[in-house]
C-alpha cells in the first residue's frame, strides 16, 4: 500500500544523511509509482539504484523521465509536461527537487489527498 511521505521530511533526511536517505527515497518513489499507475516496469526499485550508479547518474536522468510519463499516465493526462520538467531538473543535477515533485504528486493519490 502506497504511503504518504512528509517532502519536507524527506528532503531533510537527504541532506542530513548525505543522500543516502535519497536514494531510499528513489526505491520508495519507483515502487509507489508502479502501484498508482498499475503499470509495472521491468525494472525494480533496487535495480534502478544499481544501475543509476553502474552508468554514472545516466540511468537516473531516464528514470526521472519515465517516472514523469508514468505520473501523467496516472493522472490522466498522457504526454503531459511533467516526465519534461523531471528530465530538465535531473540534467541540471537537481534530482532532490525532482523527487520532491514526483512525492508531492504521489501523495495526491493517498485516499485522504495528501493531507
Amino acid at each position: 500500500m502506497k504511503q504518504n511521505r512528509s517532502v519536507a521530511m524527506c528532503i531533510v533526511l537527504s541532506l542530513v544523511t548525505c543522500g543516502i536517505y535519497a536514494l531510499y527515497w528513489m526505491y520508495c518513489i519507483h515502487q509507489d509509482v508502479q502501484e498508482v499507475s498499475g503499470n509495472p516496469m521491468q525494472t525494480e526499485g533496487g535495480m534502478v539504484i544499481v544501475l543509476t550508479f553502474v552508468t554514472c547518474g545516466i540511468y537516473g536522468i531516464y528514470w526521472c523521465y519515465k517516472m514523469g510519463q508514468l505520473l501523467d499516465e496516472a493522472r490522466g493526462t498522457p504526454g503531459g509536461s511533467q516526465s519534461i520538467a523531471y528530465l530538465l531538473l535531473s540534467l541540471f543535477g537537481l534530482n532532490i527537487i525532482a523527487f520532491a515533485l514526483m512525492q508531492s504528486e504521489l501523495n495526491r493519490f493517498s485516499p485522504n489527498g495528501g493531507l
